[in-house]
């Protein structure tokens, strides 16, 4: 399921954070672990993932990551407002040095005009206190394509973190 690209994204990924001595949180909905799958596929992960959340349903994100049921109410499951809320949870709740979250619509259904199949919002965040977040409209690719393209977001976003 997890392509070439990937898997060499996050094999550098896990060199790095091994070499800097970090490691990573995930808290995943429309990806449901593929980010964290991706991670543990390589031989010595256990040295740098934390831990990864799959909160696919509301509920899960406000139990597991503390996402504000006014949050949710106001902007949506799919927003900048709950994939910071989500990342913040993540770092909070882990011991982890990076946290990346995602949230977003694979379709092929649950799009809107506001809110279309292959929107993602992603953020990432460290315990230094650097914070990004991509707002990705993929298209509609196919269930499958966005969330590999999520998943390659969201490896890049915390290499990114790495180089701040």
């Amino acid at each position: 399921m997890i392509d070439a690209d990937i898997a060499e994204r996050a094999r550098t990924l896990i060199e790095h954070c091994k070499a800097a001595g970090l490691t990573i949180a995930t808290a995943e909905s429309c990806t449901g672990g593929l980010v964290v799958a991706a991670l543990t596929d390589i031989a010595g992960s256990s040295a740098v993932v934390d831990r990864g959340y799959i909160t696919y349903s509301n509920e899960a994100k406000m139990e597991m990551l503390g996402v504000s049921a006014r949050t949710l109410e106001a902007h949506g499951a799919v927003s900048r407002e709950t994939a910071l809320q989500m990342s913040a949870g993540a770092l909070l709740r882990s011991g982890a040095d990076l946290a990346v979250a995602v949230t977003g619509i694979a379709g092929p259904s649950g799009g809107s005009a506001d809110k279309p199949v292959g929107l993602v919002h992603l953020a990432a965040r460290d315990r230094r206190g650097h914070l990004h977040h991509i707002e990705s409209r993929y298209g509609d690719i196919g269930r499958h394509g966005i969330r590999l393209a999520t998943v390659q977001t969201a490896l890049g976003m915390l290499e990114g973190l790495i180089q701040a």
